[in-house]
Formats: structure tokens, sequence, C-alpha cells
């Protein structure tokens, strides 16, 4: 018999081929210590792990079958994957706890039974009664093709796989299981990459391919747990943001081998499970009474994938009593929100040294583009001049550190999104647009400077 030797954390359990001062899983020091195992022969590992005899074939002669996705009723899940659930596809989606990956799994799995296909729901973490009562609760009536196995042996998934055929396994989660052939903990790397391995060839068998979604755990840092790896053998890696307080959700593809990376779906947390939000730019901007301005409230567009949202920034400005004023963004990052505040002092001539000044967004959407850089800023003098700005005017643009506008990507299609929406004005840089393009609609100011667009919109100066 073989021997093989590992070294194992005795603080968190952690296994590595070789010794480490410090574990990376715990950061405890001097806790590695050296452990010998019996290592079986391949055969051992039964007939689930044999490998199967391919030949290379000639890639003109390979017939793609456009018909290879199943499409779900959920245009949100959708986008995101390019289509809908590829066949032969493994995909991993992660999340804070509670963000709701469970429930968004089961409702995917209730709408691909609905269609006539059968699913397999393994679950190391919740018991058949657990996921019953959350199915009771959030589905309207539950089809006949879901099959629920709780257990965290990849074993007996293989074992259910074969005497269900399912269409579609969902695995929640890929940490919590373990193959008997290997003598790792469940969640150790060696146990995560050897279950991921299994998986990747059940849906890849060519005779009897199969859509595989795992679950996988997330870390403090908000990264996926574990090695890089297992975001390297999956086809696609999903990403759900959002707090279990708050209600919206946004699902995003950071990596997905049969459509384009950045696309979201946008989600509603409910009673009743998670609903799509299928007119994002009603979603995120405030219905007010015709005419009614609000002071520290301005309208931009941003570009989420191949999807254009109106998003409303809004803001509030009063006076500090203590030498730091506080600068809060829920919606972007500090520092960009500091940087945004100095050229609105220093080019666009206000006072804002003892002001408290906070951020945030109708709805709670993150702000990653430039482009509402001009929104945010016209935001916060809207609330220091204390002037509201009418609700069919929008801005879009670049700000720079000497207080110029600057183009952003797909200016055209943006306008055209606002035109087709009702919106009167939009407020963008000097020749960001082709000579000859026209709008039914919308009137489309071009000016140079933060200071021209604040004159102009405040002042009536032109």
């Amino acid at each position: 018999m073989k021997k093989k030797t590992i070294f194992k954390c005795t603080n968190c359990g952690y296994e590595s081929i070789r010794w480490m001062g410090r574990c990376s899983e715990c950061n405890s020091w001097n806790s590695f210590e050296e452990i010998e195992i019996d290592t079986k022969e391949k055969k051992t590992k039964g007939k689930h792990l044999e490998k199967r005899k391919v030949t290379p074939v000639k890639l003109y002669s390979i017939d793609v079958d456009t018909n290879k996705r199943i499409r779900t009723s959920m245009e949100e899940f959708n986008r995101v994957l390019g289509g809908g659930i590829v066949k032969d596809s493994v995909t991993i989606l992660t999340a804070r706890p509670g963000a709701g990956k469970s429930t968004l799994l089961l409702e995917i799995s209730n709408d691909v039974a609905n269609k006539g296909y059968n699913v397999l729901y393994a679950s190391g973490e919740e018991s058949e009664t657990q996921i019953s009562d959350r199915a009771n609760r959030i589905l309207k009536q539950i089809p006949e093709g879901i099959w629920i196995l709780s257990d965290t042996s990849m074993n007996s998934v293989l074992d259910a796989i074969e005497k269900t055929d399912p269409d579609l396994i969902i695995i929640d989660s890929i940490q919590t299981f373990s193959l008997e052939e290997f003598d790792s903990r469940a969640g150790s790397p060696i146990q995560t990459i050897e279950c991921a391995n299994v998986l990747v060839d059940v849906a890849k068998n060519q005779n009897r391919p199969r859509a595989v979604i795992m679950v996988g755990h997330m870390t403090k840092a908000n990264e996926m747990a574990g090695l890089r790896t297992l975001e390297h053998l999956v086809d696609t890696v999903l990403y759900l943001e959002g707090e279990s307080d708050e209600e919206l959700r946004t699902l995003m593809a950071t990596k997905n081998r049969f459509g384009r990376t950045g696309e979201i779906g946008l989600f509603s947390m409910t009673e009743e499970g998670m609903l799509p939000i299928d007119n994002p730019s009603e979603y995120f901007i405030t219905k007010r009474e015709q005419g009614k301005l609000v002071p520290g409230s301005a309208l931009s567009v941003i570009k989420e994938g191949s999807r254009l949202i109106i998003v409303e920034v809004e803001s509030l400005v009063s006076h500090s009593f203590t030498p730091y004023p506080s600068r809060v963004g829920e919606c972007l990052r500090r520092d960009q929100l500091s940087t945004l505040i100095s050229i609105l002092e220093q080019r666009g001539n206000m006072v804002l040294y003892d002001k408290n000044v906070v951020i945030k967004t109708t709805g709670g959407l993150k702000l990653r583009e430039q482009s509402v850089n001009l929104a945010v800023i016209m935001s916060i003098a809207s609330s220091v001049i204390n002037k509201g700005i009418p609700c069919d005017v929008v801005f879009i643009a670049e700000v720079g550190l000497t207080g110029e506008l600057k183009k952003v990507p797909s200016m055209e299609a943006r306008i055209r999104e606002l035109d087709r929406m009702g919106f009167r004005k939009v407020y963008i840089p000097k020749n960001s647009l082709r000579k000859n393009v026209q709008f039914e609609n919308i009137k489309v100011v071009e000016l140079n400077t933060l200071q021209e667009v604040i004159n102009h919109v405040f002042y009536n100066k032109y």
C-alpha cells in the first residue's frame, strides 16, 4: 500500500501538500502537523470515477446544436446566462449568507420542472422537510419532476443521478459534499475539487449531457471560498449581491463561456420568493407629481452589460458641527465620492468643507460607471442650493479633475433610451454625438464644463 504525506492544520483542519508557517484558512501560526495517509489505487474509486475513452475530432465537423439551452420563464436569469441554461454546462453560484441562493435555485427548479424536465436538488445543508417548507411558501404548486436528496455524500448523489436521470442537477453547496474514495474532510480543497471534477464529467457526457448548478460559499472578503481551480473548472460563475435586510438582489456573471460577462439580472426579494424586476428604470426612479421639484435629486443612465438603466441619485447636504464632516456614499466608493465633492468645491465654486454629504440611489443600485459623475455632482449642488431639478432632465458625463465634461461609451444608445421613455432634456459633453444624429422629442444640451451646466440648470445662464 502506497503512503502519502500531507500537512494538516490542527486548528481548523485545512490540508496542504507542503508545510506552511501560517494557515491560509484560519491564519494561525505553527499549527500544521505531518500526517501519512494510505492512497488507494484508482480502481477502488468506483464506476462513477472511471474515465471514458475519447478520440479527437476535427473542429469543422462538429455539429452545433442551437437548441442546447433550457430557457426559463425568468428572463432576468436567462439574460445573465446568455439565453438560458446550457444543457451540458456547469455553473457555480455564490453569495453572502441570506442573499437568497437557495430560494432562487428552488424557483429555477420549479420553472424547469414545469417545462417537462427532471430536476435533482441535492442539499448538504438542509433536510427534506426544510426544503419542502420553503417550496410550499414560495411555490404555488410543486411539480412532479423535482427530486430532493438531503445528504453530504457525493457517491449518494451519483447513485441518485442514475436512478432519477435528471436534466438539471443542483448541488447546495459543493463545500458540504465529499467522496468516499478520499480521506479528507468535506470542504477541504481536495474534496471540493474532486467533487466538482465528478460533476463536470457527469455534465459533459456526450451520450447524456446534463446541466449542473453548484452553490459555492463566500468568504468574509466577498470572494468565493476555496481554490481558484474551482472557478476555472466551471463554465459560468455567478455572483448574487444583496444584503439580507434589503429587497434588491443583483445577479451578475463574472465568467461565462456561453455568453458575455458583465450582464446583470435584477430581482426583488419578497415573502413570495425572488421576483424578477422586468422594468428596472421604473423601479429605480421615484414617481413624483408633474412639475414637482425636489432638491437633491438627479437622473442618469448607466449601462450594465447590454442593458441601459435609468437611475436616480439622491443627496443630502447638511451643516457639520465637527471638524471632520462625514462623507457617506451607499451607492459608490468613498474615495470616488470625495473626489467628486472636491471637483464641485474647486470647479463649481461651492463651499462644502463644513458640510456633511450623504449619497444614495433609489432602490439601492450600486454605481460602477463614470457616466454618473455629472448626475452625482448635480444632485449635491441641487441640495446645496436648495433648488430642485425637473424630473424630465438627465445628466450623462464623466467629470474630470479640471471640471471638464468627458465622453462616455454608447452615448447615442443612452439618449435613444431616454427619448423612448419620454424624457425632455439631457446634458452631455460637447462633440459626443455624430453630426447627423437626430432624436424625436428629447433636447440634447452639449456643454464643455461643470460650471456651464450649473449655470444653465440653476441660474438660466445660456
